[in-house]
């Protein structure tokens, strides 16, 4: 991948909240977006668990080894609200790269805040207050503030409307074990065809917390281990201590990438045919920086509950971008940037198989 496609990965990553690894990714959200964002990344996707399925019932009382993939998912959003929290998680790709990073963690009637340390590379402090993120950068002493629908900075498994999880994934109680001091049931997420990876999660016996993930391939190879290393579910945290902390930004220079709510539909894109399971999360117009090169950047999320993509579209401009397609991946995170049309460049990136990103890639289409 050429340098100029390394600064645009970078941008894309900046975009979707992730570091030096695709940490938690997932829920980007995971990613969060990743996500996760992982990465991609929970609070702001709206809607109940599952558009059109039967509900699930509660999945509290029942024996684990009964619960369905609904009533393990239900179980695992509802968690970070039931105890305020503080911890030391560590994400590990299979490439060896690593994050670590220090979490306070509070909810109140109306608010879930987060405030989440950098503990190595460089130094940042990010604050979440439901769908608003302010990033704090010492460095620079800059503070960012964005508007974000997925995904935190640990794993968080998101409500999505509209998705039907339990059509593309299994989920099976495969025993159990301690992290972090905690007993917790591992259950395993099993793909039910090859345009999603399977997951590994450990939740908290009591809470129903995620206090581990693994983002495993078909074949068996852990792609990206997250963890607490320490964790403390009786931490007197304070939400107005961590809303206080993130509105004080005295000292520090304030930036923000202006987005505008819109839908593919509306700025004139289309998918040809719909990629099974991944059902539209959001969609926004952003205005980049001038030293990003990029001007304007549509960026179209989709999810299928657990996984999710982030699909990025600018003018294509031949003194930036590449004549081929460029891939990469970090951790359990690709990437593929390619042209898309005469005028246009995408980048698609999320916590999938790299030929998912193709489906998306050559399905996406301008029609007006």
């Amino acid at each position: 991948m050429n340098i100029r496609t390394q600064k645009d990965a970078r941008t894309v990553w900046s975009l979707m909240g992730r570091g030096a690894v695709a940490a938690a990714a997932l829920w980007l959200g995971l990613f969060g977006a990743p996500g996760v964002g992982l990465a991609q990344a929970g609070a702001g996707t709206g809607g109940g668990l599952v558009a059109g399925a039967a509900s699930s019932g509660s999945a509290e009382g029942l024996p684990t080894a009964d619960r369905s993939v609904l009533q393990w998912v239900e179980r695992m959003h509802a968690a970070p609200c039931q105890r305020a929290y503080t911890g030391t998680f560590v994400v590990l790709s299979a490439s060896g790269a690593m994050s670590t990073s220090r979490i306070w963690h509070a909810c109140d009637e109306r608010n879930r805040l987060e405030r989440v340390e950098s503990l190595n590379g460089t130094p940042r402090t990010v604050f979440r207050r439901n769908d608003e993120v302010r990033t704090f950068s010492p460095e620079s002493r800059t503070v960012r503030t964005d508007r974000r629908d997925t995904g935190a900075t640990f794993p968080r498994v998101a409500v999505v409307s509209g998705t039907a999880i339990y059509q593309h994934y299994a989920a099976t109680r495969v025993g159990q074990d301690r992290v972090a001091g905690y007993l917790a049931d591992v259950v395993w997420f099993k793909p039910q065809d090859a345009l999603r990876f399977g997951y590994r999660l450990w939740s908290e016996r009591d809470t129903g917390l995620v206090i581990k993930l693994q983002t495993v391939t078909a074949d068996g190879k852990v792609l990206e281990n997250a963890a607490f290393s320490e964790l403390d579910l009786r931490a007197t945290v304070q939400p107005e201590q961590i809303s206080r902390l993130m509105d004080t930004t005295a000292g520090f220079k304030e930036v923000s990438a202006p987005a505008t709510r819109t839908s593919a539909e509306a700025e004139g894109w289309v998918l040809r045919q719909p990629v099974p399971g991944f059902v539209p999360v959001s969609c926004h117009q952003r205005s980049m920086a001038a030293a990003d090169g990029a001007g304007q950047v549509l960026q179209c999320l989709y999810s299928d509950g657990l996984a999710s993509v982030s699909l990025f579209l600018e003018p294509f401009d031949a003194t930036r971008h590449p004549a081929q397609p460029q891939a990469t991946s970090m951790g359990a995170t690709h990437l593929l940037a390619q042209r898309l049309n005469a005028d246009t460049w995408v980048t698609a990136v999320g916590e999938v198989p790299l030929q998912t990103l193709k489906v998306f890639a050559t399905q996406f289409q301008r029609v007006r």
